[in-house]
């Protein structure tokens, strides 16, 4: 994710995944998202493009 990491803010990500309950594998590998599953990647833009089209609709 480090290569898009500027098209959603840090503090989003974070909170995505732990809503989604992939933090603690960020957590445990020192902060990297290198261990993070594409799929679970996938779920967290997912989720951010969910909230962003939210947004736009209020």
């Amino acid at each position: 994710m480090s290569r898009n990491s500027k098209l959603i803010s840090e503090n989003l990500r974070e909170e995505i995944a732990k809503e989604l309950g992939v933090y603690e594998q960020v957590k445990q590998a020192g902060g990297s998202w290198a261990n993070v599953s594409s799929k679970d990647c996938g779920n967290i833009v997912t989720k951010a493009i969910e909230i962003a089209n939210r947004a736009v609709e209020k």
